[in-house]
């Protein structure tokens, strides 16, 4: 079951359960889509992988299965 981490590890922006913006990789790195898109050209800055957009969990099982709130903030250095 996805995490659903709730910020773009990139640029610390938050990332809500149904947010438009939230994009991930395998290993479900979570970027917001600017991050993503504009600065790492849709490549994974730490694993490698492409990105896809993160899906949204229904609401129905938000109380069962709630999203993570464990922030993950690694900035990476942009050559």
């Amino acid at each position: 079951m996805l995490e659903i981490r709730p910020n773009c590890e990139h640029c610390n922006k938050d990332l809500p359960n149904n947010s438009p913006d939230a994009m991930i990789c395998t290993f479900e790195c979570t970027f917001c889509v600017d991050c993503a898109t504009k600065i790492f050209n849709d490549v994974c800055p730490n694993c490698g992988g492409n990105f896809q957009k993160r899906p949204v969990r229904p609401e129905k099982y938000l109380d069962k299965h709630p999203p993570s709130s464990v922030r993950v903030y690694k900035p990476k250095p942009i050559d």
